[in-house]
């Protein structure tokens, strides 16, 4: 028989003001601790685009690897289950060159903008989260003519990378966050 998960997580799922409340206090803390990595410094931000501070890549690797064992063990007991979108090569290339822009030009990704918003950057606060807000609201309204023309151009399944190859999940987490551990080893060894 397959457990759905513990009774304090399904109680969770009912009440929608616990969920905000835990929603809100997760957020704070995501972006307690990305203000401790350092991430949230706009001449971190840079220096990873410059390929002379690896501390972004560090703190990203490093939660892949947390990410990846965390949800799967939780899924394995129960406890979590996976929502997977289909996507397209569409939307995933406007999407990387919407962010990418926003990368080079701010210093900012939507994550560290938020941060740095929270540990008072004034040009987070405007260049990022007014400009996040004035981008989100010209997608929307261009939304139905990208989702009808480019969008849709390439669309890939809503499977997993264990469902695509057809083995268990550990087979793909294992090795993956070996390969994570031997990157960022090799980063610190080499003085980045």
């Amino acid at each position: 028989m397959k457990r759905t998960g513990s009774g304090s997580l399904q109680a969770l799922h009912r009440k929608r003001s616990r969920q905000l409340v835990l929603g809100l206090l997760m957020g704070i803390a995501f972006g307690i601790f990305l203000q401790l990595g350092g991430v949230t410094r706009y001449d971190v931000i840079i220096g990873q685009l410059l390929l002379t501070d690896f501390t972004v890549l560090k703190v990203m690797l490093s939660a892949v690897a947390v990410g990846m064992v965390g949800v799967y063990f939780l899924k394995g007991r129960g406890l979590a289950s996976l929502h997977t979108k289909s996507g397209s090569v569409g939307s995933t290339v406007l999407g990387g060159i919407l962010f990418g822009c926003g990368f080079a030009i701010l210093g900012y990704c939507p994550g560290t903008v938020a941060g740095a918003v929270g540990s008072g950057a004034l040009d987070a606060l405007f260049g990022g989260a007014v400009g996040i807000t004035i981008g989100a609201g010209i997608f929307a309204a261009l939304y139905p003519r990208l989702d009808a023309s480019l969008l849709q151009k390439g669309a890939f399944p809503d499977a997993t990378i264990p469902e695509l190859l057809n083995v268990r999940p550990w087979a793909v987490i294992v090795p993956m966050v070996a390969l994570i551990v031997a990157v960022l080893w090799g980063i610190e060894y080499l003085g980045f």
